[in-house]
């Protein structure tokens, strides 16, 4: 390449960098006297009562309407009406920008679910700019907020990344990455013909560290896969720079290869300006009201504090310093933010004290999957009162069905800094290692394997599955195909059951396509090209079409083929009582008319049944309400105690009005349930409204 072919590339990426474009939006925020007239020190706690269930949407697994774009389908009006009767009152939108990467000047495909991010514009296949302003519009007509995210630890490897990669500007500044001199070249693994980078091995991640190059291993490798990603770091092929030298470099990646790094303690804070550039983005150019923060618990790495230990790169005190200013910026333009951060639960509470509004709830989903997979409440009863005592109420909670993650049982807070510290489970003390690896095996066997051959596990992390498939497993049923509709029935009750618990909480509830429609996994033999590389979680990430659009369509716009739906389309749903939407709308309906959102969990009480678990909340109005679920397949009789229930108030069963029995003298309440059966009791007579 000659020196004016060079610059005229480095012109193209600049023009199409994250950095540059963020650095032309900020500018619009500055010295506005707006900026100065919101609160933004402290987590906004009138978030959850702004909206308080969201449907998560997955681009690339929605059948459209015909003629529209993804986002064009999320602003139809008809599907807003049905949202509105089942009782979703915010969509998020999940990732939209351009992402995967660029080689040469030719685009390469995302490697993550677009979670590499290359750009702040909208990707075409999902739709445009003007399209996400009148989704909002139409939301805000319902009552509706639209969420979107933003991913402060990586970009993928875009026109930014290649910039640094030249040694162009700040760009270098954006990432934790090395330039390794020619000399130590030998200390680098060969790049294979056709990649541009390669995974370090153990001893090559050793060697490096002792030269003083990078802080070594980390304190885990996610999605760790033998041969494909052994370390967190990564080399670069030879790259030849704007002033003519050719430079290797390591760069981090706590995720894939693709995905690099960002270095939020970089004198040129190119990091930092990229993330806010975009945030600001979202919010103040497509009009989104709030952000996911994605993966914001790797935003800091130090090297370990003596010979031998792995870096600190985890709770450490920079990453909760970069969410406090992450959420502040977009409280101070009026939004509010949630942290998918799979941490230690003290870890999670340190960094929402001041940081995002909500976390995601990945204490207790591994926890409820458990407790269905086994009939045993024990390990939930646990992580509930864990959280509650540790300061993390389920207030500040995003309590989710599926996702398009998998069921991740990496059980961090008892496998990581706990894992030395006993815990009672079954009648004796765990230590955190024992628990977490007793609780994994369990899912393992009866999630995967011979008793489920439709889901798959997914490296370290967890499992790729479906609620519908989660439950088809704790069933018995082996196969899925031919399930006869008393199989499907006892599927969507105890689904029901699984949404009663996150519902009937403070807090957020969160539910996807793939919850609404009862989707199945894919069988893999459908989609070999997205399972190459050992992503598993392509299995439950099957295409659904949430109001009939187009019942001939075989996939989506992005090629994803059409999954199973046990339960079929909202609209034909809507229509029948006994279907899974208009079942679940009305316990949405009791979670809004008593406020169940905003109460507070007062206990965790112990039940006399090893297979019911109770939730004991104040309302706004001063009246207690209790949640008592079933996690097992047959009926049982159980007495939640708690000294917040009045001996001698009534109780009534929240979703028929009719009073069930009494708090009895000991501030107990004997309940009767069906399998995979729940109730929501008022306790209390008259006397104060909660309508």
């Amino acid at each position: 390449m000659s020196a004016t072919e060079n610059d005229d590339y480095v012109t193209w990426l600049r023009d199409r960098s994250m950095l540059a474009n963020a650095e032309r939006i900020a500018g619009r925020f500055s010295a506005v006297p707006a900026m100065a007239q919101t609160p933004f020190g402290n987590p906004d706690t009138a978030a959850v009562g702004r909206a308080s269930v969201w449907f998560t949407a997955y681009p690339p697994s929605m059948i459209t309407k015909p003629g529209s774009s993804f986002l064009g389908t999320l602003g139809d009006e008809d599907l807003w009406r049905a949202f509105e009767k089942i009782g979703v009152t915010a969509v998020h939108t999940g990732p939209l920008k351009r992402a995967g990467g660029v080689y040469g000047r030719e685009a390469t495909p995302s490697i993550d679910g677009h979670f590499d991010r290359i750009s702040t514009e909208i990707d075409e296949i999902f739709g445009t700019e003007s399209e996400f302003r009148r989704m909002c519009e139409v939301a805000a007509a319902y009552g509706g907020v639209v969420i979107d995210d933003i991913v402060p630890g990586h970009t993928g490897k875009g026109p930014d990344f290649r910039l640094a990669e030249m040694k162009v500007g700040d760009y270098p500044g954006i990432y934790h990455m090395v330039e390794i001199p020619a000399r130590d070249w030998p200390l680098l693994p060969e790049v294979p013909p056709g990649r541009d980078s390669v995974n370090l091995g153990p001893e090559a991640e050793r060697r490096l560290q002792e030269a003083g190059y990078i802080v070594g291993r980390l304190q885990r490798v996610i999605f760790q896969e033998d041969g494909v990603k052994d370390t967190n770091w990564s080399a670069t092929a030879p790259v030849r720079g704007v002033d003519g030298v050719v430079r290797r470099w390591v760069y981090l990646h706590y995720f894939k290869d693709g995905q690099p790094t960002i270095n939020w303690l970089d004198p040129t804070f190119a990091g930092m300006r990229l993330v806010i550039g975009d945030a600001l983005h979202s919010l103040g150019q497509l009009g989104a009201g709030a952000l996911r923060l994605d993966a914001n618990g790797f935003l800091a790495v130090e090297r370990g504090s003596r010979p031998g230990a792995p870096a600190w790169s985890e709770g450490h005190p920079l990453s909760v310093a970069v969410n406090q200013l992450i959420a502040s910026m977009v409280r101070k333009v009026g939004g509010f933010t949630f942290q998918e951060l799979n941490l230690a639960i003290d870890d999670i509470r340190q960094t929402a004290e001041r940081g995002p509004d909500l976390s995601y709830d990945f204490v207790n989903r591994p926890a409820y999957v458990h407790a269905l997979a086994t009939g045993d409440a024990e390990f939930l009863r646990l992580t509930l009162g864990l959280a509650l005592r540790q300061g993390l109420p389920p207030s500040r909670l995003v309590h989710a069905l599926q996702n398009h993650d998998e069921m991740t049982y990496e059980l961090v807070h008892f496998d990581g800094p706990h894992r030395d510290e006993p815990f009672p489970f079954r009648g004796r003390e765990m230590s955190g290692a024992e628990l977490a690896g007793t609780v994994r095996r369990e899912l393992i066997e009866r999630l995967t394997g011979e008793a489920a051959p439709y889901n798959r596990i997914f490296t370290t992390n967890g499992i790729a599955c479906t609620t519908a498939t989660v439950i088809a497993a704790t069933l018995g049923y082996r196969q899925l195909a031919g399930l006869s509709p008393d199989q499907v029935e006892k599927i969507k009750r105890a689904h029901l059951l699984l949404a009663m618990f996150n519902a009937l909480q403070p807090g957020i509830f969160a539910l996807s396509g793939w919850d609404l429609c009862g989707m199945l996994t894919l069988p893999p033999d459908e989609i070999p090209g997205l399972l190459a590389g050992g992503d598993t979680r392509w299995i439950h990430r099957g295409a659904y079409d949430l109001m009939d659009y187009r019942p001939e369509a075989t996939g989506s716009p992005s090629r994803i083929p059409r999954g199973v739906a046990l339960y079929g389309s909202l609209p034909a749903q809507l229509g029948d009582p006994g279907s899974f939407a208009r079942r679940i709308a009305a316990i949405l309906a009791v979670r809004a008319r008593y406020r169940i959102a905003t109460s507070v969990q007062v206990e965790v009480p112990a039940t006399g049944h090893p297979a019911v678990l109770a939730m004991i909340h104040r309302l706004d109005t001063g009246r207690m309400q209790a949640t008592v679920l079933n996690f097992s397949g047959d009926t049982v009789t159980a007495r939640p105690a708690s000294d917040h229930l009045p001996a001698g108030d009534p109780v009534t069963d929240m979703l028929t009005d009719e009073v069930r029995t009494e708090v009895d003298d000991e501030h107990a309440l004997t309940v009767t349930l069906p399998p995979h059966g729940g109730v929501s009791l008022l306790v209390g007579g008259a006397g104060l409204t909660d309508r």
